[in-house]
């Protein structure tokens, strides 16, 4: 979508948008609001001039009083978009972004186009979750059902005082509906399309005059959106519910206690994932294209067609239909017969929040622990051959286990001219994960047929037999490179169901921290906020690993020797076997090896707010704000060493036991903590029907976390910045010889003093929000963010100035994934009422305009995704005072196909060539899949409450 389109659809949704995100009328997750008789719910939402109100600094205060950018969202704007969980926040609040990928238990939201990429565990979220003020361990698990729910704060930006470690790009707080001393309940049946349906009920009441109860259940059941053809199954549906209890014990107004317990369960299949074809994207060229005719006409000595994809002529070769590489936007998948995306989660927690008044004095204790454990098989190469996989046998999972303790004092002083807080937190979480990736059944011949059909040897090509070479090609292949290379070719294409059996990942964190927030109004409209956190961190890891891979030391043993040899031909092809049978350090040398290691690390974060009301309705801000997110332990052993690495004296090896050991290596398993300085602007405006918020801001990221997938394995890298030239440097590459950013050295140029060694993200921009009830029954609201979120010029690996990766090269001066610039969205709803009748209808429309963006952290072009909006709607019946209603909706109604994230598909790239390099193809004859979006849905939902 061009920006002209775009800018024009800005324009229009001014007049028709964003009804619910900053409705005007809402309470405090602690008091409770009565509707004044003869008025619908509604109609007193419309004529509440009431500001939404919000606990973002600790304290309960009207938004518009808050010098913070937040988007809040009330528990009726929920129910007209159909937010479920975080996901369709997206509708709402404009600098939110939150997608999810290979695992339903790795969703993560990006504020300001800012947040934590890829689906490790080891990495933390920069875009924190608290639920009921208890902190979640990972994003993903608001990709849960969440029940009743007051109200939703996304706070924009660092939140480093009180939201703590792991903010550095924002916060977003779930506040569920407590317990009633007004004996109420509510009753939701919904039937949609993929035989979608989902029940939901609630029940409150007193039990005595001082207790009083609340029980919400949500069940969810529904087919997939994907169908995979050979295992005659649907992927990505819903087989889920939810339970939680609680208790509220208020023997005084000075005095609660509030007790929840809830539990989750989840037996869903997901993700799978589609190649990208040239429908999708025209940077994909002739990538899906197979090499027709398979050797290049008139070329001496014989060499594949330059035009096409060797690769794919292995992958149809294999098994694979061709059709696959041009379905576009299908959700027809491909998996290999028997594998399966099978996952199991549970979910449960409880809490205690103790509030007490005494002595002037505001005292909040938040206890909690958490229990969250999740399963995932997967048929993770994504097509029909079978080249890795994880079995749905109990051992590819990851469970956390969390203990908080939060406690707030908070008063006032000076004849209330400061009003302070002070607190602190402590958690103690323990991470037990295993991991069971192995090569599939196939894996041996499509690496063997891998290396020949692109190579000097592809005349010889033939996938029917051992080593994927004719007799011929055989005995042509030992004269040319020698026996010992010869025989690596059968033995690699005997690597086949092997690689873990189970390696066990364990963290034990701890974490506590001191902080003070402070108010201090030094004139009646004139404000400065002080807070300051003084965070301290432990991680103790230790792995065990479990590996068959009996392949890769016989290799090792092998042609370690060539990778020296005077004989060219044999020096590539052995770094070649090694490479694909040891890849991702999957070796039977592994077996049975422990690791451990400990990091530490403190910080201090804060921030610093002036802020001045020049009129009652008025609020001008300016801030400071400093961030942080954790270091830790990236859960892959892959990252360990590369399969030939040299040593201390320069010379080619390949084993841990030519470096020192596993443990010797333990290291390259840490990365650095993620920091960010913070500054805004902005001002609130609120005033009876109509509220404005603008804010600009500028943020600056070092040691930015970045997860990458670059075919084959994970790279984890802090980015910073040079603030020397690195003469390019830092976009050379070292695989395809005839680009013009060739270096053959390129893994290791591009080095910065670390005196030198700057921020290496920088977000800047403004964002608008509005509300208008022009008339009774008529909300409309809108929001924007233009958020320039891009990497510096002269980029580096790292705090100590080494140099990034070459798989990173795009990075430099462009925009982060998942990041557009300019983001518009909007919602209208008009309730009117029918006659006397006491009856009312409903009409409610909402959508999301995003401008261009990648999705593919290492930005690719074959992973643009082009602009795109979506538009939800609803319209319905209600009865006297709400107490039933019968609705009809569609949640992308215009059935808009976008990605949500792309990624090399793993293995499957071909040979270089010059048809396939940079700046087109910077992963050359790699191929693509992406994980798509939901597509429209639609029905009929049957509400009623009591």
């Amino acid at each position: 979508m061009t920006r002209s389109m775009l800018m024009t659809a800005c324009a229009a949704a001014c007049f028709i948008i964003n009804g619910g995100a900053q409705a005007q009328a809402t309470t405090d997750a602690n008091t409770t609001q009565t509707t004044p008789t003869g008025q619908t719910p509604g109609a007193a939402a419309d004529l509440d001039t009431s500001d939404i109100v919000v606990t973002a600094q600790g304290r309960a205060q009207a938004l518009a009083d808050v010098p913070v950018a937040i988007s809040a969202v009330n528990s009726e704007s929920l129910a007209l978009s159909g937010a479920n969980d975080i996901r369709q926040l997206n509708q709402l609040a404009p600098s939110l972004l939150v997608s999810s990928t290979g695992s339903e238990a790795n969703g993560s939201p990006r504020i300001r186009g800012i947040g934590t990429v890829g689906d490790n565990p080891g990495l933390e979220s920069s875009v924190v979750v608290f639920i009921d003020g208890v902190y979640r361990s990972r994003s993903g698990i608001g990709l849960n059902e969440l029940g009743e729910i007051d109200r939703i704060e996304v706070l924009r930006g660092p939140q480093g005082t009180l939201g703590g470690r792991n903010s550095s790009a924002g916060l977003i707080s779930i506040v569920s509906k407590k317990p009633s001393f007004t004996f109420g309940g509510t009753a939701e049946a919904t039937y949609g399309n993929y035989d979608f349906v989902r029940l939901a009920g609630s029940i409150t009441g007193p039990i005595s005059e001082k207790l009083a109860a609340r029980l919400d259940g949500v069940y969810v059941k529904r087919d997939g959106f994907y169908y995979d053809r050979a295992n005659d199954t649907t992927i990505n549906d819903r087989d889920r519910y939810f339970v939680r209890g609680q208790l509220l014990f208020e023997p005084t107004t000075d005095f609660s206690v509030r007790l929840i317990g809830d539990y989750s369960k989840r037996d869903e299949k997901c993700c799978a994932a589609v190649y990208i074809d040239n429908s999708v994207n025209p940077f994909i060229g002739n990538l899906n294209n197979p090499a027709t005719p398979f050797l290049q006409p008139g070329a001496t000595p014989a060499r594949t067609n330059d035009s096409g994809n060797n690769i794919i002529n292995v992958l149809r070769d294999l098994g694979q239909d061709l059709n696959a590489f041009n379905r576009g936007f299908s959700r027809d998948v491909s998996v290999t017969r028997g594998r399966t995306f099978q996952g199991h989660t549970q979910d449960w927690g409880v809490s205690g929040q103790i509030d007490w008044r005494v002595g002037g004095v505001n005292v909040t204790s938040i206890t909690a622990y958490r229990d969250y454990y999740n399963e995932q098989a997967g048929d993770v190469d994504y097509g029909s051959v079978d080249i890795l996989y994880t079995a749905d046998d109990g051992n590819a999972r990851r469970q956390f286990r969390t203990f908080t303790q939060e406690l707030r004092l908070q008063g006032s002083l000076f004849d209330d001219k400061l009003d302070w807080l002070i607190g602190g937190f402590y958690a103690d979480e323990k991470f037990r994960g295993r991991s069971n990736l192995r090569f599939g059944t196939q894996y041996g011949r499509f690496a063997t047929c891998r290396v020949v059909s692109g190579g000097a040897f592809s005349a010889f090509y033939d996938p029917a037999s051992a080593g994927c070479l004719t007799a011929t090609g055989l005995a042509a292949l030992r004269g040319a490179a020698g026996a010992d290379v010869a025989n690596g070719f059968l033995t690699l294409d005997g690597l086949n169901d092997r690689g873990s059996t189970v390696d066990r990942y364990n963290q034990n964190s701890r974490s506590w921290a001191l902080f003070t927030h402070n108010i201090i109004h030094l004139l009646p409209t004139v404000d400065l906020t002080l807070g300051v956190r003084y965070t301290n961190e432990r991680k103790r890891f230790f792995a065990t690993f479990g590996n068959d891979n009996t392949a890769c030391t016989t290799l090792q043993s092998t042609l370690t020797d060539d990778l020296t040899s005077a004989n060219a031909t044999a020096r590539a092809l052995a770094a070649g076997l090694i490479g694909l049978g040891c890849q991702g350090n999957s070796t039977a040398e592994l077996n049975g090896v422990s690791i451990s290691d400990v990091r530490r690390e403190d910080k201090f974060t804060g921030t610093a707010i002036l802020s001045w009301k020049p009129i009652d309705d008025l609020l001008v801000y300016g801030s400071f704000s400093r961030g942080y997110k954790a270091g830790g332990f990236n859960f892959d052993r892959s990252a360990l060493k590369a399969p030939i690495q040299l040593n201390a004296a320069g010379q080619p090896t390949t084993t841990f036991a030519a470096l020192g050991g596993a443990q010797a290596l333990v290291r390259n398993l840490q990365f650095d903590p993620e920091t960010v300085n913070a500054f805004e602007i902005g001002a609130k405006y609120s005033t009876g029907p109509f509220s404005l918020s603008v804010a600009g801001f500028r943020q600056e990221f070092s040691s930015f976390q970045l997860n990458t997938f670059d075919g084959t394995v994970f790279l984890v890298q802090n980015i910073n910045g040079c603030e020397a030239g690195l003469g390019a440097g830092d976009r050379d590459q070292s695989t395809f010889p005839s680009a013009p950013n060739y270096n053959a050295a390129a893994a290791a140029t591009a080095r910065c003093a670390t005196d030198k060694v700057g921020y290496g993200v920088i977000s800047q921009g403004f964002e608008a929000e509005a509300s208008l009830v022009p008339v009774r029954d008529v909300r409309v609201s809108w929001g924007l963010t233009y958020a320039s979120t891009k990497y510096r010029q002269n980029l580096v690996g790292n705090g100590n100035g080494d140099p990034l990766s070459p798989a990173l090269r795009k990075l430099p001066g462009d925009n982060l994934s998942n990041a557009p610039e300019l983001v518009v969205t909007g919602s209208a709803a008009w309730t009117p009422a029918i006659g006397d009748s006491g009856l009312s209808a409903l009409f409610y429309v909402d959508t999301r305009v995003s401008s261009d963006y990648n999705t593919g952290s290492d930005l690719f072009p074959q992973k643009e995704q082009d602009g795109f909006a979506v538009v939800n709607a609803r319209v319905g019946l209600r009865g006297r005072d709400e107490r039933w209603s019968i609705e009809l909706w569609a949640q992308n109604l215009l059935d808009q196909d976008y990605a949500q994230v792309a990624f090399n598909s793993p293995f499957q790239a071909g040979s270089n060539t010059p048809a396939f390099q940079d700046p087109q193809y910077p992963g050359g004859r790699q191929l693509m899949s992406m994980f798509l979006a939901e597509p429209r849905t639609y029905g009929i939902t049957l509400r009623g409450r009591f």
